[in-house]
């Protein structure tokens, strides 16, 4: 081979690398959805979001059927506002609850749906009135912290 050709061929290898790399780097960062299915858009309200973020996924029984489009504050019920893009294949019933899940001890936050038994579904521009926050580890700690202490003083108490 000459080194034209060998050149040309390390070049394209490199090349398909760098590629690899932003396509694993999207992946990771969850960008690479360059999903163009039609959706529909849900809303739900949840007093504490905990580290939920946008393009974070909405799963149904395990499955990824939507991803969290925008999270926003309501100035009047002081609570956060996520809406979420839902595939338009899956539908939902009317009282279907969400709910903030981590995967793993400290995975990635995301939306758990769980279906009701309605028999009208929700509609686009709709709202989820079943919601319950997401669980913050630190809030755990420190109730188990305050529990422990009471229940030091209480035996103390007992003697």
């Amino acid at each position: 081979m000459k080194r034209s050709t060998i050149d040309i061929w390390v070049g394209a290898f490199v090349a398909a690398g760098f590629a690899g790399l932003l396509f694993l780097a999207l992946k990771v960062g969850n960008l690479a959805s360059f999903s163009t299915d039609k959706a529909y858009q849900i809303d739900a309200k949840f007093a504490n979001i905990g580290g939920l973020k946008v393009r974070a996924p909405i799963k149904s029984a395990g499955v990824v059927v939507g991803r969290v489009s925008e999270i926003r504050f309501d100035n009047e019920s002081y609570e956060a506002i996520v809406t979420f893009n839902v595939d338009a294949q899956y539908k939902f019933p009317r009282d279907t609850s969400a709910k903030i899940l981590t995967s793993g001890l400290l995975g990635e936050q995301y939306v758990g749906l769980e279906a009701g038994g309605d028999a009208e579904m929700v509609k686009d521009k709709g709202r989820l009135r079943l919601t319950q926050p997401a669980v913050v580890l630190e809030d755990l700690i420190g109730q188990f912290i305050v529990n422990k202490a009471a229940e030091g003083k209480s035996s103390k108490e007992a003697k």
